[in-house]
């Protein structure tokens, strides 16, 4: 129970931590609406895989040069991501998006979070520790603890995404200033992800 209580609690936190992630849902969910952006809240099951892999096998931190070079990649992903959404508060708003559209998101939303040094960074010093202290007690325990963390993140990300969906139902005039805002998000995020790259390290 303490291991599955420990993942609990980081996934929750995990939820509700502002980021690329969370301003990308929210972006996504404006454009797709809530049944069709609900899948982005497993994204992370997709891109978490082979950092916990690469983490857990390693026993170490990340090479500084790889996080330098995911930040790079994920501040360009992220610029990109923010031009798509400033396109879309400059229109008018989408109410209903292909099927394909939700494939694509969720494609992209894994690749984010595979670009973006804090899933590394958490897996590396917080969550890969935890999971190699659970396995070394009892074979069954990392099980416990991913349990309990994506319960929380992905429940939390799913509720957000509903939250977000009531929001932009609201007035047109919210919808506009939410894609406008996660655009704003996403550039920030982006641009200091490159300088951190580029310049820090």
């Amino acid at each position: 129970m303490v291991f599955f209580l420990q993942g609990l609690t980081l996934g929750f936190s995990a939820s509700v931590a502002s980021g690329p992630f969370m301003a990308y849902l929210l972006a996504q969910t404006l454009k797709l609406g809530a049944r069709r952006a609900l899948p982005l809240a497993l994204a992370p099951l997709l891109s978490d895989g082979p950092i916990v892999a690469v983490v857990v096998l390693a026993l170490s931190r990340m090479p500084d040069g790889l996080l330098r070079a995911l930040q790079v990649a994920g501040g360009a992903f992220l610029l990109y991501l923010a031009w798509g959404a400033l396109r879309l508060a400059r229109a008018a708003p989408i109410l209903v998006a292909p099927a394909a559209g939700a494939q694509l998101s969720l494609i992209q939303g894994a690749l984010m979070n595979l670009l973006n040094p804090n899933p590394w960074i958490f897996w590396s010093v917080v969550g890969g520790p935890l999971l190699l202290e659970a396995w070394s007690r009892a074979a069954h325990l990392p099980l416990a603890f991913l349990a309990g963390f994506y319960l929380t993140l992905i429940g939390g990300t799913a509720g957000f995404i509903a939250l977000f969906s009531v929001a932009h139902r609201l007035d047109p005039r919210v919808t506009r200033a939410l894609n406008l805002a996660s655009a704003a998000a996403l550039l920030v995020f982006g641009l200091v992800q490159l300088y951190r790259g580029l310049f820090l390290g």
